[in-house]
């Protein structure tokens, strides 16, 4: 059996989500499968079954296929750094900080463990479904690429295309991104998918004909537009939420901060119908909101200084003395709600640094270099930050802090989570053509 490459042709199409639902059409057809990517720029991650720290979006692939997860799906992220530098994660664990021109000069260092992970899975599972980045044919980067055209060269994988009708240019992007890949891949190209098409889909029927007819490029199908609100792996997916506030009775303010990470810690919120939620990423008056919420960050001390810089950062503190609306702090949220931010082994810093923080609890956050990477059912840790007498959590009156991302999930949620995966498999499979998907690949 051949395992698949999902190629985008072009960033957001859909690769995330078509990873899984192709997955489930395997599923039903009987084979076991196990999601991959091999290279995800990403803030915004989770620790796996086996301890290890990989991108939100393998896990939640891995979630919706019922999969255990490991290092092994995603045996490299990369998370935003210092300046120009990103944190490399490799075998899930953090590696070092390193300069994005370094990386891609050191790239074929990193082949050996991504070929490991892949040869992991592939000996346990039938098929492996790789998800590919961006597009596979940036030509200035298609030697310096993991996760598309080394997988697909290496392993011989039957590739699918995906394609974003929305954006507009669907046929140039379907046209060029199929002849723009090397012979050996396109002769492996089983299809392509119209991604996100609204309106009435039979207006796309000579649209089709063309793909297939004069392109030479079967469509495996058409699917409608329609948001998912699940998985959300950047900030892209985030500003393409749609939420119905009609019925909402409170309103929560989400403070977005430059590096703000783990968006996943709101989705129990953004599917609540009774709770609104806002991004907030300038000084707004934040008086009519019933709760405040500090979330992630990948660089906490960046982001308290741009809290500091905007305004927020006092509008806050009024907030806090005046308990009128109820603050929660969660992970790099929860650390910039104590007195002062200790920095002294330069994990966010260049040399060693003391910042002051919010003041609400009363201890001070030391940073350690080595991370903490903790999880317990439906609640997980990723941090740096330390503190000495409020390890885990704070509470008192208007204020709940926590180094815990999952703090909004309850059994409802779990049954909604559930129940969306499966609805949305079942509407976008009615539009696929499951059948040929499977034959291709045997």
């Amino acid at each position: 059996m051949h395992n698949i490459s999902i190629f985008g042709t072009s960033s957001d199409a859909g690769k995330s989500t078509l990873t899984w639902i192709i997955g489930r059409i395997l599923q039903e057809a009987g084979y076991t499968v196990a999601p991959f990517k091999a290279q995800n720029v990403s803030n915004n991650a989770h620790v796996a079954d086996d301890g290890s720290e990989i991108a939100i979006a393998q896990h939640f692939q891995a979630k919706a296929l019922g999969v255990k997860t490991s290092w092994h799906n995603n045996p490299v992220l990369l998370k935003s750094g210092r300046g120009s530098s990103a944190s490399l994660i490799v075998g899930g664990k953090v590696v070092v900080d390193k300069d994005v021109r370094e990386y891609y000069r050191d790239l074929d260092s990193l082949k050996p463990i991504v070929k490991e992970a892949y040869e992991t899975l592939d000996k346990k599972y039938d098929c492996i479904i790789a998800e590919g980045a961006g597009s596979p044919v940036e030509l200035n980067l298609m030697d310096k690429d993991l996760s598309n055209i080394f997988i697909a060269s290496e392993y011989n994988t039957k590739i699918i295309l995906v394609a974003d009708i929305e954006k507009g240019g669907v046929f140039a992007s379907i046209y060029g991104v199929y002849h723009l890949l090397p012979e050996p891949l396109r002769a492996n190209v089983i299809g392509v998918i119209v991604n996100k098409f609204r309106g009435d889909m039979s207006l796309f029927d000579e649209g089709v004909r063309i793909i297939e007819k004069e392109f030479g490029i079967p469509v495996l199908g058409v699917l409608p537009f329609e948001p998912f609100n699940l998985g959300f792996e950047d900030s892209q997916s985030l500003r393409n939420y749609v939420q119905d506030c009609s019925k909402s009775t409170r309103h929560v303010a989400v403070i977005a901060y430059p590096t703000m990470s783990n968006y996943t810690d709101f989705e129990p919120l953004l599917a609540d119908p009774n709770t609104c939620v806002e991004f907030v990423s300038s000084n707004i008056d934040l008086s009519g909101y019933q709760c405040i919420i500090l979330p992630g960050s990948k660089r906490v001390m960046q982001d308290l200084f741009w809290l500091k810089e905007t305004g927020l950062f006092k509008q806050i503190q009024r907030h806090y003395k005046e308990e009128k609306i109820h603050l929660i702090g969660i992970c790099g949220g929860y650390q910039m709600m104590f007195e002062r931010i200790i920095d002294n082994e330069c994990v966010e810093a260049q040399k060693p640094s003391t910042v002051d923080a919010l003041g609400f609890i009363d201890d001070e956050i030391h940073f350690q270099k080595e991370k903490i990477l903790k999880s317990d059912s439906d609640k997980y840790e990723i941090h740096h930050g330390t503190s000495q007498k409020y390890p885990h959590e704070y509470k008192s009156k208007n204020i709940y802090g926590t180094f815990s991302h999952g703090l909004f999930v309850d059994a409802w949620f779990k049954r909604y989570e559930k129940e969306r995966i499966t609805a949305f498999a079942e509407k976008m499979k009615v539009h696929l053509d499951s059948k040929r998907i499977v034959q291709s690949v045997l």
